[in-house]
């Protein structure tokens, strides 16, 4: 499980977290919403650790992660999808899912039948190079490269963004599939409510910085969650 405990996150003198406090459990998808500019690619940043908090602290099944770098964290099963996916445009598609080795161990360094069977026009493509593929395929490129790692903690930066219907379709499926699976916690953030709606077990919006709205799938008010995305 992930724990994040109020957490504060600053760049200079601006504020981009206050307080913020989340869980995510295994077999769970916790979904972050909110507008653009209120914090949320911050906060995925701030689990990854690209940015150090400056108040509060991140736990990852108990221990305290909270100074640890990102290579540290990686190591430890926390594996991140940036907005903009960010592969690598001259390696081919293998050499892009090869760089998910780096944190594990030798015994481990081999790409896992699910990252082809979820998104099979991987495999067909293995040989071209990630800057020819279409967008939604260097989506779901980044999406297996993190697989590659064999998560504790799988962070998605938007995932839908500028993605043909089809594509998010199957980016859904593949992260039904991998909650099924119960050996994951998936932080999903998304600003396409209806399909974080259909995938979410947990429900956070943002909005400058701060939690407006947090709510268990059982206990969803969607009358709330649509009023605190309109703020």
């Amino acid at each position: 499980m992930l724990d994040v405990n109020t957490i504060d996150l600053h760049y200079g003198a601006a504020q981009a977290l206050r307080g913020v406090s989340l869980k995510a459990e295994v077999g769970e998808v916790t979904c972050v919403l909110g507008r653009n500019g209120v914090g949320k690619t911050s906060l995925l940043g701030a689990l990854a650790g690209q940015h150090p908090v400056s108040r509060g602290s991140i736990s990852l099944d108990g221990t305290d992660i909270t100074k640890l770098k990102p290579y540290e964290r990686a190591r430890r099963g926390i594996a991140y999808v940036p907005q903009g996916r960010e592969i690598f445009p001259l390696l081919t598609v293998e050499e892009n899912l090869k760089t998910g080795f780096a944190p594990l161990k030798r015994e481990q360094r081999d790409i896992p039948d699910d990252v082809f069977s979820l998104f099979p026009v991987l495999r067909d493509m293995l040989r071209r190079r990630g800057g020819d593929l279409s967008g939604g395929q260097q989506q779901q490129l980044a999406i297996g490269r993190a697989l590659v790692m064999r998560p504790r903690i799988l962070l998605l930066d938007e995932p839908t963004e500028g993605i043909q219907p089809s594509i998010i379709k199957d980016i859904g499926r593949a992260i039904t599939y991998l909650r099924s699976l119960k050996h994951m916690a998936i932080v999903l953030v998304e600003q396409y409510l209806d399909f974080a709606s259909e995938l979410g077990d947990r429900f956070v919006v943002l909005d400058r910085g701060a939690i407006v709205y947090a709510a268990a799938r059982a206990d969803l008010d969607e009358a709330a969650l649509k009023r605190a995305l309109a703020i």
